[in-house]
C-alpha cells in the first residue's frame, strides 16, 4: 500500500528558461476552490485504495508550492492525517524559491507541519542566476537558508552544474561555498537541455553552447569526491546527504514503492496501477468537478513492466538492487532481469558491481548510467 503522498502545486511567478516541469503562469489563482479539488482528489486515492497504513512522507512540489498560503497547506495537511494519519517520523517537505517573499513564510509553514524545506537555490552566482532565469540574488539565497535552518529540522538546496564555459576552478569554489552553508541534503544537478524548452531554442539558435560532456564529467567526479569529503556522500546520481538524511520521500520513487500522487500532472501507482492527473491547471480542476478525481489516465502495469521499471530506478541508487528479491516480487527469475552477459562485461571494466545478489552501478559507471542501463536492464521482461 502506498506510504508517500505527493501535492502538485502547478503555478509559478515565471517559467525559468531550462524548466520542462508542469508549471504554469497565472495571475491568480481561487484558493478555496484549489482546496476543494486537491481535497476530493484525496478523499478519491483514499477511497480507492482502503489504506489502513500511515503516511511516511508527503512532499510538496510544482511549480512553486512555496506560493501556496500556509493556511491552505495546513489545511491539506488536517485533511490528510484524517484520512490516512501520520507514522510518528513522518517526513513533510515543500519546495520553496529562496525569494525574501517565501522566506517571510517559512514561521507558518513550519506551524502548519512542514518538518523539510528544498530550496531551488540553482546557483551562488548572481550572473547565473540571471542567465538560469532566477528572480532572486545570491544574497536573497543565503538569508533564504538562513531562515529555513531557524525554522525546519531539515534543509536542502539545489544547485545547478556544467554550465556553459563553466571550469572546475570555478565550480570548485561555488560548491565549497555551498557546503559551507551546513545543510543535510543537497540536491546537483547537470544543466540538462530539454526539448520544448526556451534553452532548446536558444542552443538550436546557436545563443549558447552546453558544455562538453568530457567537461561535464569531470565536474561530476569532482562534485563527488568534494561532497563525500564534507560528509554528504551521494546516495543517488545527483543527491548527496548526511548519513540518515536522504530524501524518504524521494527514496519511495527510487526503490519501486507505492506512492498517491494528486494535482495537476501528478503520476502515481498504487496497486500495480499508474496513474496521470490532468496536466492543465483548468483541465484538472474540470475533471474533479465533473468526475470526482483529476485522473487523465489509469493504467495496469504488468508484472514485466514494473519489474524493468524498478530496476531502471533502483539502480541510479548506490544501494543498488537486490536482484533475487526483485525477481520474488515480480515472479521472475532472476536472469531474465538483467543481461548476464553485459552485466559481467561491465563488472569487469569497473562500471558496475555484483555482490551476492545485489547489483549496482560503480561511482565511476555513474556519469554513462543512462548507456549502462540501456545495456543491462531487459527492457522486454516476460514474467509469469
Amino acid at each position: 500500500m502506498a506510504r508517500a503522498l505527493y501535492i502538485h502545486w502547478p503555478f509559478c511567478i515565471a517559467k525559468c528558461p531550462y524548466c520542462d516541469f508542469n508549471s504554469h503562469v497565472r495571475e491568480t489563482a481561487d484558493i478555496a476552490q484549489w482546496k476543494a479539488a486537491l481535497v476530493a482528489d484525496m478523499q478519491h486515492e483514499h477511497d480507492e485504495t482502503q489504506s489502513q497504513e500511515p503516511l511516511a512522507s508527503i512532499f510538496f512540489g510544482g511549480g512553486t508550492p512555496s506560493l501556496m498560503p500556509p493556511t491552505l497547506v495546513s489545511a491539506l495537511l488536517e485533511k490528510v492525517e484524517r484520512l490516512w494519519g501520520f507514522d510518528p517520523a513522518i517526513e513533510i517537505t515543500l519546495e520553496a524559491n529562496p525569494s525574501s517573499v517565501e522566506a517571510g513564510n517559512f514561521a507558518e509553514l513550519a506551524a502548519a507541519g512542514i518538518n523539510r524545506v528544498s530550496l531551488g537555490v540553482q546557483s551562488l552566482r548572481d550572473e547565473v542566476l540571471r542567465f538560469l532565469g532566477r528572480l532572486h540574488g545570491v544574497d536573497e539565497a543565503l538569508k533564504a537558508v538562513t531562515v529555513a535552518q531557524r525554522h525546519f529540522a531539515r534543509v536542502s538546496i539545489d544547485l545547478i552544474y556544467a554550465r556553459p564555459d563553466q571550469t572546475e576552478a570555478d565550480w570548485q569554489v561555488e560548491l565549497g561555498e555551498a557546503l559551507a552553508l551546513g545543510t543535510d541534503h543537497m540536491s546537483l544537478y547537470q544543466l540538462t537541455i530539454e526539448p520544448a524548452t526556451r534553452f532548446a531554442t536558444d542552443v538550436r539558435r546557436g545563443v549558447f553552447e552546453p558544455l562538453g560532456d568530457d567537461y561535464a564529467a569531470d565536474l561530476f567526479a569532482l562534485t563527488r569526491e568534494m561532497t563525500e569529503a564534507a560528509g554528504l556522500p551521494a546516495y543517488e546520481v545527483s543527491n548527496h546527504a548526511r548519513p540518515g538524511q536522504e530524501s524518504r520521500h524521494n527514496l519511495t520513487y527510487w526503490r519501486y514503492q507505492d506512492y498517491v500522487g494528486i494535482g495537476p500532472g501528478a503520476h502515481g501507482r498504487r496497486c500495480d496501477v499508474a496513474t496521470i492527473r490532468h496536466r492543465k491547471p483548468e483541465n484538472y480542476l474540470s475533471a474533479v468537478a465533473t468526475q470526482g478525481h483529476g485522473i487523465a489516465e489509469a493504467r495496469p502495469l504488468a508484472h514485466g513492466e514494473q519489474a524493468s521499471e524498478a530496476l531502471l530506478m533502483g539502480l541510479r541508487l548506490a544501494e543498488g538492487v537486490d536482484l533475487a528479491a526483485l525477481a520474488r516480487r515480480f515472479d521472475a527469475a532472476p536472469a531474465a532481469l538483467v543481461d548476464e552477459a553485459k552485466l559481467a562485461l561491465y563488472r569487469d571494466l569497473g562500471l558496475v558491481w555484483v555482490e551476492q545478489e545485489r547489483i549496482g552501478v560503480t561511482p565511476q559507471g555513474m556519469p554513462l548510467l543512462d548507456a549502462l542501463l540501456g545495456e543491462v536492464v531487459c527492457t522486454d521482461l516476460v514474467t509469469s
